[in-house]
């Protein structure tokens, strides 16, 4: 059944929605009622997936070309966020990994990694919750990962573009705190998408059993937006788990703040 227009959700603005979870996730908002704005590279891509998804769900889909590792591309993003008040919702999904250690890992690499993986994500965020918490309205989705949890062999900016999206999220949450904006946190395992193609890496080579197909990730995300989670890891069985790591981190946190060094260091002790 098409929804009217006085009881659509708004437009939903998903990047990295060529290929993997972006584009499962645009096809999903777009089954929701969403109108859907694509942004990734891919121009063909786009409009291709685009013209799809406004036949299939009736809705309004159209794709934004743009690099999100340059600052064109993240301006014009930026630009529809701050000037299209039908934006509800933005899924940070865009990103990319290499499988190579840092001594192998090219200038250029890093830096285009750190500009899509953590500055984008940053730039669109704010752009977002400046539009949202204007109108008291709005969700914001930031895709982070398993990988940011601890670190893991031959992705280390990867890892550590990740891990920042972990806190980095965490402390937009804390800034809505007292609004209707919410903010969630995605924590996806191994899933299945072109990215691992992109970073050198072959899917096939994992353990069948840890390996999570793309449209489960998505729902399962849905799912727990639904649920009023925020932060959802789909693939993690127990919840619990995920608890204790922010608990013990808060915990940590607070206790290096002290004046007076650590008795294992002996530090002053010469003096006394």
């Amino acid at each position: 059944m098409v929804q009217s227009q006085t009881t659509r959700p708004g437009t939903a603005i998903v990047t990295g929605a060529s290929s993997g979870i972006g584009k499962v996730y645009a096809e999903r908002l777009a089954s929701r009622g969403y109108d859907v704005i694509l942004v990734a590279r891919r121009q063909d891509r786009l409009r291709e997936i685009a013209g799809d998804l406004g036949a299939r769900f009736s809705v309004k889909a159209e794709a934004l070309v743009a690099d999100l590792s340059t600052e064109s591309g993240v301006a014009a993003v930026a630009t529809r966020l701050s000037s299209d008040a039908s934006v509800s919702l933005l899924v940070n999904n865009a990103g990319f990994s290499t499988m190579k250690p840092l001594t192998e890992t090219p200038d250029d690499t890093v830096r285009s990694m750190i500009a899509l993986n953590i500055t984008a994500l940053t730039v669109l965020s704010k752009a977002a919750l400046i539009a949202f918490k204007g109108r008291n309205a709005g969700t914001l989705v930031n895709v982070g990962s398993g990988a940011g949890f601890s670190p893991y062999p031959n992705i280390p900016v990867y890892g550590a573009t990740k891990a920042y999206i972990f806190l980095f999220t965490q402390s937009l949450q804390n800034e809505v705190e007292g609004t209707a904006v919410r903010v969630q946190l995605v924590l996806p395992g191994a899933v299945v998408s072109e990215g691992w193609d992109v970073a050198g890496a072959e899917l096939e080579a994992l353990p069948e059993g840890i390996v999570m197909t793309t449209e489960d990730c998505v729902d399962a995300a849905l799912a727990g937006l639904d649920l009023g989670e925020t932060a959802t890891a789909p693939s993690l069985q127990d919840a619990g788990l995920l608890e204790d790591y922010v608990a013990l981190s808060g915990k940590v946190l607070q206790s290096v703040f002290d004046a007076k060094p650590a008795e294992r260091y002996g530090v002053g002790k010469a003096a006394e």
